[in-house]
């Protein structure tokens, strides 16, 4: 079992889940250990980036990204499926700050706005 820690961003997010969600997903990130973040054949999905190996792991409609230590789980995100975020965070383009990639979904929810319309 892991020490859960979260970066501004995904506590946010958790925040702003409705309760049952909110342990839907603190139930799924607390039952991780060792063994299921390095087995290559579990749900669990590795990269590399900037010579920091991250996971990531879907949770309903959530998609997780953190780093884990020997004793800790870091979230550094917690996105939305299908989300103009995520795909940045998956496809690895160049975006330097969380504060960029909220401005980019600002810009495609504009963008969609103006579909509607």
């Amino acid at each position: 079992m892991f020490q859960l820690t979260f970066s501004d961003q995904s506590m946010a997010e958790v925040n702003a889940l409705e309760h049952v969600a909110q342990l839907e997903l603190m139930e799924k990130l607390s039952s991780l250990t060792s063994e299921v973040v390095s087995d290559k054949d579990s749900d669990v999905g590795r990269f590399n980036r900037n010579g920091k190996n991250f996971f990531r792991m879907r949770v309903g409609d959530l998609r997780v990204y953190f780093e884990h230590g020997d004793k800790t789980l870091h979230c550094h995100y917690i996105l939305r499926k299908n989300t103009f975020n995520d795909f940045v965070v998956r496809f690895k383009l160049p975006v330097s700050e969380e504060q960029d990639l909220e401005k980019d979904q600002s810009f495609w929810e504009y963008l969609e706005s103006l579909a509607k319309r």
